[in-house]
């Protein structure tokens, strides 16, 4: 055997073609990210561009938009319609649509009001009744859809109506209950800060978390002989990402800090992120989402994952609805009504989550609901009506979906849709 053979035996599967460009610089990043953006793999840099933007404009016309507390605040508005948008993060990302999310919402801070302070019954199992009462919704759901074939927007529609009715019904002809105020369930919603020094130790965890994925993808990666991927990227992504973590700690910290609600928020997108980037149920979710009878001929038990995907939407939902009462000190009529619907699924598109179904991340609803309430608090920091802000955010959702469209068809054409 010649000592070409042996380099040609040596190398990586993945690199046994030199045709292949292998760039594990700085530079060789820079350039696969252009290719992705160019390919139409945008990912969320639209966003992030569009917060920017935002930031800048409401900065220009009010400096105290980025005040410390006034982040704080916005914080707080943040996770309760974020959490709601988790949920529809998982039906969009199977081509489906939950029109329902606001009315589940309103009905379970209907349901904690009534139980908890017209029954007598403890906080922690008026909660958990709330979020059963969000499960088994979406499993009528998810029943109407695999089994009768009703298209989730009828379904979900149909249940809007009916949602609303027995949150009506849940709270009579005085529409509103208040919950104590001294509770720890408001406190929560409304005063509950993280101390700062947990605020700096959460800060490290994502990047040493990042260092440490870095390492055992490399050693899985070897093990099935792959090239490894460069460890200096991986490590500079790290600090980049602690460095910028740290800092809005601190910044926020200037003000009256981090708030245990929306850290809550941020620990549930990380588990869903988990799910669905590191299990079997993830790499299911987006087979089906991708192309749903290539899924079933895979194995994939395709009625499973929609039935999942509806009961973490309507959970998830019910969840958002019991912060939402804890933020507002009641159970009323008006709950889950408004705009919770449109900012909801508003945060998942404009966040990155494809409509078409088959891409989409936990993230999304982060960043594209921080984008949907950075708007409405600049423009009630200006002053102006809120017709301008439904104005706005509809036109920022229309060029999220603009744009998601223009993407996919950029992928199909590069051979990545």
């Amino acid at each position: 055997m010649t000592n070409a053979d042996r380099n040609t035996t040596a190398a990586p599967l993945d690199r046994s073609d030199n045709r292949l460009r292998d760039d594990q610089s700085f530079a060789g990043a820079l350039r696969a990210f252009l290719d992705r953006v160019r390919s139409g793999d945008l990912g969320m840099l639209p966003v992030a561009v569009g917060l920017v933007v935002i930031s800048l404009v409401f900065t220009a016309l009010n400096p105290v938009f980025l005040a410390p507390n006034n982040l704080v605040n916005l914080l707080f508005d943040c996770a309760t319609v974020g959490v709601i948008s988790l949920g529809i993060v998982c039906v969009l990302m199977l081509g489906e649509i939950d029109l329902s999310v606001g009315s589940m919402s309103g009905l379970a801070s209907a349901i904690v009001g009534v139980l908890w302070v017209n029954s007598g019954v403890p906080i922690v199992l008026a909660i958990f009744i709330a979020l059963g009462a969000g499960a088994l919704v979406g499993v009528v759901y998810a029943f109407l859809f695999t089994r009768l074939g009703m298209p989730s927007f009828v379904a979900t529609l149909s249940g809007l109506l009916a949602l609303l009715g027995m949150q009506l019904y849940l709270l009579g002809s005085t529409g509103s209950i208040n919950l104590p105020y001294q509770s720890e369930l408001v406190r929560f919603g409304q005063i509950l800060i993280m101390p700062d020094w947990l605020t700096y130790a959460l800060a490290v965890v994502p990047g040493v978390a990042l260092v440490l994925g870095g390492l055992s993808t490399n050693r899985q990666r070897i093990a099935e002989g792959l090239s490894p991927i460069a460890v200096r990227l991986v490590v500079t992504k790290a600090v980049i990402l602690t460095a910028a973590l740290v800092f809005a700690g601190w910044y926020l910290n200037l003000g009256r800090g981090l708030p245990w609600m929306f850290a809550l928020f941020v620990v549930l997108a990380v588990v869903l992120n988990y799910g669905l980037t590191r299990t079997k149920w993830g790499r299911s979710m987006f087979a089906v989402g991708g192309n749903r009878e290539a899924a079933r001929r895979a194995g994939i038990n395709v009625k499973r994952i929609y039935l999942s995907a509806f009961v973490l939407c309507s959970t998830l939902a019910a969840a958002g609805g019991i912060l939402a009462a804890s933020r507002l000190a009641s159970s009323s009529q008006q709950a889950g009504t408004g705009d919770v619907n449109l900012n909801a699924i508003a945060a998942a598109v404009i966040g990155g989550t494809s409509l078409f179904g088959g891409r989409g991340s936990a993230w999304s609803a982060v960043l594209g609901i921080i984008v949907i309430q950075a708007i409405s608090n600049g423009l009630t920091l200006l002053n102006l009506s809120s017709s301008l802000r439904y104005m706005i955010t509809g036109a920022v959702l229309a060029i999220a979906v603009i744009v998601d469209s223009l993407a996919r068809r950029s992928r199909v054409s590069h051979g990545r849709g």
